[in-house]
Protein backbone atom coordinates (compact mmCIF):
# COMPACT_ATOMS: atom_id res chain seq x y z
CA UNK A 1 0.00 0.00 0.00
CA UNK A 2 1.08 3.35 -1.27
CA UNK A 3 2.49 5.87 1.83
CA UNK A 4 -0.33 9.31 1.75
CA UNK A 5 1.45 11.72 4.67
CA UNK A 6 -1.11 13.39 6.02
CA UNK A 7 0.45 16.53 6.40
CA UNK A 8 0.57 17.32 2.60
CA UNK A 9 -2.04 17.79 -0.12
CA UNK A 10 -2.85 16.08 -3.13
CA UNK A 11 -4.03 16.58 -7.09
CA UNK A 12 -6.46 13.91 -8.58
CA UNK A 13 -3.34 13.53 -10.92
CA UNK A 14 -1.21 12.27 -8.46
CA UNK A 15 1.07 15.18 -7.48
CA UNK A 16 2.26 16.13 -4.08
CA UNK A 17 1.76 19.66 -2.63
CA UNK A 18 3.94 20.93 0.49
CA UNK A 19 3.32 24.67 1.63
CA UNK A 20 6.73 26.25 2.14
CA UNK A 21 7.32 29.28 4.89
CA UNK A 22 7.50 31.35 1.93
CA UNK A 23 4.32 30.68 0.32
CA UNK A 24 5.90 28.95 -2.14
CA UNK A 25 4.85 24.93 -2.90
CA UNK A 26 6.93 22.40 -3.03
CA UNK A 27 5.60 19.61 -6.12
CA UNK A 28 6.77 15.83 -6.14
CA UNK A 29 4.90 12.88 -7.90
CA UNK A 30 3.37 10.52 -4.78
CA UNK A 31 4.07 7.45 -4.07
CA UNK A 32 1.18 5.89 -5.47
CA UNK A 33 2.38 7.66 -8.64
CA UNK A 34 5.87 5.94 -8.73
CA UNK A 35 5.00 3.22 -7.98
CA UNK A 36 2.67 2.12 -10.96
CA UNK A 37 5.20 3.81 -13.57
CA UNK A 38 8.03 1.46 -11.88
CA UNK A 39 11.47 2.36 -11.94
CA UNK A 40 11.87 6.06 -13.31
CA UNK A 41 15.03 6.65 -15.38
CA UNK A 42 14.10 10.26 -16.72
CA UNK A 43 12.67 13.76 -15.49
CA UNK A 44 12.01 16.60 -17.39
CA UNK A 45 11.39 19.68 -15.46
CA UNK A 46 10.02 23.18 -16.74
CA UNK A 47 12.03 26.02 -16.38
CA UNK A 48 12.61 28.55 -13.65
CA UNK A 49 10.65 31.47 -14.32
CA UNK A 50 7.90 29.42 -16.59
CA UNK A 51 4.44 30.02 -15.63
CA UNK A 52 1.51 27.58 -15.93
CA UNK A 53 -2.31 27.51 -16.04
CA UNK A 54 -3.56 24.85 -13.28
CA UNK A 55 -4.00 21.60 -14.69
CA UNK A 56 -1.49 21.99 -17.67
CA UNK A 57 1.44 19.06 -18.75
CA UNK A 58 4.33 20.59 -16.66
CA UNK A 59 6.73 18.00 -16.37
CA UNK A 60 7.30 14.72 -17.80
CA UNK A 61 8.62 11.27 -15.93
CA UNK A 62 9.84 8.23 -17.59
CA UNK A 63 10.16 4.48 -16.66
CA UNK A 64 10.94 1.27 -18.36
CA UNK A 65 7.50 0.87 -18.96
CA UNK A 66 6.17 4.21 -19.71
CA UNK A 67 6.51 7.97 -19.88
CA UNK A 68 4.00 10.06 -17.98
CA UNK A 69 2.89 13.77 -17.71
CA UNK A 70 3.25 15.80 -14.47
CA UNK A 71 0.48 18.85 -14.06
CA UNK A 72 0.57 21.85 -12.94
CA UNK A 73 -1.61 21.49 -9.37
CA UNK A 74 -2.32 25.16 -9.57
CA UNK A 75 -1.37 28.14 -11.46
CA UNK A 76 1.45 29.59 -11.25
CA UNK A 77 5.45 30.31 -11.58
CA UNK A 78 8.14 28.02 -11.00
CA UNK A 79 10.30 29.27 -8.69
CA UNK A 80 12.79 26.56 -8.30
CA UNK A 81 13.59 22.77 -9.51
CA UNK A 82 15.31 19.80 -7.90
CA UNK A 83 18.20 19.16 -10.41
CA UNK A 84 19.27 16.15 -8.12
CA UNK A 85 15.77 14.22 -8.98
CA UNK A 86 17.24 14.86 -12.71
CA UNK A 87 20.43 13.78 -12.15
CA UNK A 88 19.35 11.04 -9.88
CA UNK A 89 14.96 9.65 -11.57
CA UNK A 90 15.41 6.79 -9.15
CA UNK A 91 15.35 8.69 -5.97
CA UNK A 92 11.90 9.42 -6.73
CA UNK A 93 11.18 5.89 -6.56
CA UNK A 94 13.17 5.37 -3.09
CA UNK A 95 11.42 8.12 -1.36
CA UNK A 96 8.65 9.56 -3.33
CA UNK A 97 7.85 12.52 -0.67
CA UNK A 98 11.78 13.61 -0.49
CA UNK A 99 12.48 13.87 -3.67
CA UNK A 100 10.67 16.94 -5.43
CA UNK A 101 10.52 18.09 -8.78
CA UNK A 102 10.21 21.72 -8.28
CA UNK A 103 8.74 24.46 -6.21
CA UNK A 104 5.78 26.40 -7.60
CA UNK A 105 4.83 30.38 -6.61
CA UNK A 106 0.67 30.20 -6.99
CA UNK A 107 -1.40 32.84 -8.08
CA UNK A 108 -3.99 32.52 -5.87
CA UNK A 109 -2.56 30.98 -2.52
CA UNK A 110 -5.90 30.31 -1.13
CA UNK A 111 -6.15 27.42 -4.30
CA UNK A 112 -4.11 25.13 -2.01
CA UNK A 113 -7.21 25.04 0.47
CA UNK A 114 -8.89 23.64 -2.40
CA UNK A 115 -6.25 20.67 -3.23
CA UNK A 116 -7.13 16.85 -1.73
CA UNK A 117 -6.66 15.86 1.77
CA UNK A 118 -4.18 12.62 2.62
CA UNK A 119 -8.09 10.67 2.94
CA UNK A 120 -9.67 11.84 -0.30
CA UNK A 121 -6.63 11.23 -2.04
CA UNK A 122 -6.25 7.53 -0.54
CA UNK A 123 -9.85 7.15 -2.27
CA UNK A 124 -8.32 8.17 -5.55
CA UNK A 125 -5.35 6.17 -5.19
CA UNK A 126 -7.07 2.87 -3.88
CA UNK A 127 -9.91 3.24 -6.39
Amino acid sequence: MSKVPAHLKYAASHEWLAQNADGSLTVGITDHAQEALGDLVFIELPEVGAHFAAEKEIAVVESVKAAADVYAPLAGTVVDINQAAVDAPESVNQDAYAAWLFKLKPDNPADFAKLLDAAAYQAIADA
